[in-house]
């Protein structure tokens, strides 16, 4: 074999190799988890690239920019010297006129399959580890092209845009459902994530106990002559009420009541044991409600209504009952 046709050769494979190089990598930066990009920097010890990679993900346009210049570098410009340099060296042999349409299509073919579908495909299966491996690459080739890229990015503004990570409820919900579909988490995790959200939804009225089923003492009664009643309700938390019905004096633990009436002081009113009320709107979300809950507080509020009224009570049982799934929507 001649030196000319073995040159011809080694520029087809440096071609292809520059193209399907091009086009995996393009493919990879396109493919890959963003998120999963940031959670692999963020770490105390980052995989080697993720850094840089997240850098160049956030300047997209910039890095893609280079990926086309040099891809088109050799699918078109490369390409075009090959088919010169192929009509000469099949000039040279005389087979001119019947070897260089074969050569343009096989060219053509090899660069479609080799330098395009077949690169893209890998670089999509493969996109976490190609585009981390790329990284580095990628970085001192948007410096070589720089010059170029500003050029164009005057031309075309849009190429400066950053590419922010954003996202939704309903993209996280899809997530977290593909995830357990997949096995990458608990089912009971995916549901969960979705009540989180069913909490924005969800206000202290539609948790709350009412008013009118909400255990209550007399606040001007002895504890002994209210025996009967805390002994039929296993309610943890008891609303204490003065001479009117929104008059609410404080909230009373079940424990130290009954431990008061074990006690021999059972003529103790309510309240002599009751604790300060906490107060909160009935239209209150229930996740700042959740927030809102404190171990020095009691875990109960006294839900009141636009004037002030007591029109229920809730404790943060009732909130984790939606997170647990265990909450139904009254019909």
């Amino acid at each position: 074999m001649s030196s000319d046709l073995l040159l011809l050769i080694v520029l087809v494979l440096v071609v292809l190799l520059g193209s399907a190089l091009c086009s995996g990598v393009e493919a990879a930066l396109l493919t890959v988890n963003p998120i999963r990009v940031q959670e692999l920097a963020a770490r105390e010890r980052p995989v080697a690239g993720a850094r840089r990679l997240a850098k160049l993900r956030k300047h997209l346009g910039r890095t893609l920019s280079a990926l086309v210049i040099t891809n088109n570098g050799f699918n078109i410009f490369g390409s075009l010297m090959l088919g010169g340099y192929a009509a000469w060296v099949f000039e040279q042999r005389g087979v001119n006129s019947a070897a260089l349409p074969l050569f343009s299509i096989g060219l053509t073919v090899l660069v479609i399959l080799l330098g395009e579908i077949l690169p893209k495909a890998l670089g999509s299966r493969l996109a976490l580890p190609v585009a981390l491996a790329s990284a580095p690459l990628l970085h001192w080739l948007g410096i070589l092209l720089r010059p170029l890229v500003v050029l164009l990015e005057r031309i075309l503004p849009a190429l400066t845009a950053e590419a922010e990570i954003s996202t939704n409820e309903d993209e996280i919900r899809l997530l977290a459902r593909l995830g357990s579909q997949k096995g990458e988490i608990e089912a009971d995790e995916a549901a969960m994530i979705g009540k989180v959200f069913q909490l924005n939804d969800l206000t202290a009225r539609d948790l709350m106990t009412p008013r009118v089923a909400a255990p209550t003492l007399d606040g001007s009664l002895s504890i002994e002559s209210q025996r009967s009643r805390l002994m039929e309700n296993n309610s943890q938390w008891w609303v204490v009420l003065g001479d009117q019905v929104d008059k609410v004096l404080g909230v009373a633990s079940r424990e130290h009541l009954l431990t008061a009436l074990l006690e021999n002081r059972g003529l103790l009113t309510p309240v002599d044991l009751c604790e300060q009320v906490d107060y909160v709107p009935e239209m209150i979300r229930a996740d700042r409600l959740l927030t809102g809950f404190r171990k020095d507080s009691g875990g109960v509020r006294v839900v009141v209504d636009e004037f002030g009224g007591f029109v229920g009570v809730i404790g943060a049982e009732a909130v984790l009952a939606v997170l647990a799934g265990w909450w139904r929507k009254p019909a």
